[in-house]
């Protein structure tokens, strides 16, 4: 049964970072779905198309201020220095709660199908709070991409972490999913792990991942990775509990090695270098130890960042007239 009203406001937040080439595109499907909607009685003629602008470079935001101007169904939220897609994603929504009944994310490539947000706003209306968008699957990635998703996705789960498997950040929230989530302080945001973690009752929506309208992704391999151990090492301690299986495992079989070679030297089995077995044993435990430090520099470094309770973000400008 349905719990939530008919005609609701809703806010489809766009987070952006250097797409000049994509974002009139982008802008067009969009208010041409808001329309279609707003038609079909489906949300409240107030909707919006909230552009975030993640500190571009290019003229990113130029374009959005013009979109602004010529029709208000389009609003822009400039950031004052890039902070990351999820930092963007997260102002938008916070932005966007204030005059949304529902807020829908979704990159201004629009690789995620936009046809789909229909299916979102009707779930939406069948009383979900959390709406997922999943991909069918990953055929138009590379072997490399695809396999490595899929071990991601299956290590996370092994850690615990509840995720959603094949789902990005393109979703639907409800007003008071979205207050819940913002309750959520942390500055290591992953929100493929967050979103889940808030127990509202959910769905998914699947679809067929589509080619990039324009321009070149700026996901790198880089910020890829970046994200993919925030994910780790903001929901397990699991790679804390490894280093010390791991310090376990080595010292008894240290001692255990220890006893063996003494053992072969004193009976004259083994006859080896002793000095050129010292040094390759050091080299090896240095590795685990400045392996097993850099780990836990990771958890000390995060939770210095939270502690100093810094913003995630400054606002430099928000456009959105009623």
């Amino acid at each position: 049964m349905a719990i939530n009203n008919m005609n609701d406001i809703l806010y489809i937040v766009v987070p952006c970072f250097n797409e000049e080439e994509c974002i009139l595109d982008s802008s067009k499907v969009l208010k041409d779905i808001i329309n279609e909607l707003i038609n079909e009685n489906k949300i409240n003629k107030e909707s919006k198309i909230l552009f975030v602008d993640d500190g571009s470079k290019d003229k990113t935001w130029d374009i959005i201020s013009n979109l602004h101007k010529e029709n208000k169904i389009f609003s822009g939220l400039k950031l004052a220095k890039n902070r990351g897609h999820q930092n963007a994603c997260v102002a938008g929504l916070e932005y966007a709660n204030d005059f949304a009944d529902m807020t829908i994310t979704i990159d201004a490539d629009l690789q995620d199908d936009p046809k789909t947000i229909k299916d979102f706003v009707n779930k939406y209306y069948e009383g979900y709070q959390i709406v997922y968008g999943v991909r069918k699957s990953r055929k138009t990635d590379t072997f490399f991409k695809r396999k490595t998703a899929q071990s991601y996705y299956k290590l996370l789960r092994k850690m615990g972490i509840e995720i959603i498997y094949n789902h990005a950040d393109y979703r639907l929230m409800s007003k008071k999913a979205v207050q819940e989530l913002l309750k959520c302080e942390e500055k290591n945001l992953f929100l493929r792990g967050l979103v889940p973690s808030l127990g509202y009752k959910s769905t998914t929506v699947t679809y067929d991942r589509l080619p990039r309208l324009k321009g070149e992704s700026k996901y790198t391999l880089k910020k890829m990775l970046h994200l993919a151990w925030d994910g780790i090492t903001s929901f397990s301690l699991i790679p804390l509990k490894i280093i010390l299986n791991l310090g376990i495992f080595l010292l008894i079989s240290s001692i255990i090695s220890l006893i063996t070679f003494s053992i072969l030297f004193a009976t004259n089995i083994l006859n080896l270098n002793i000095g050129a077995y010292i040094i390759m044993s050091m080299g090896f435990f240095s590795g685990i130890i400045l392996i097993s430090l850099g780990i836990v520099a990771q958890y000390i470094g995060k939770i210095y960042q939270e502690v100093k309770k810094r913003p995630r973000y400054h606002i430099e400008e928000f456009l959105n007239d009623k």
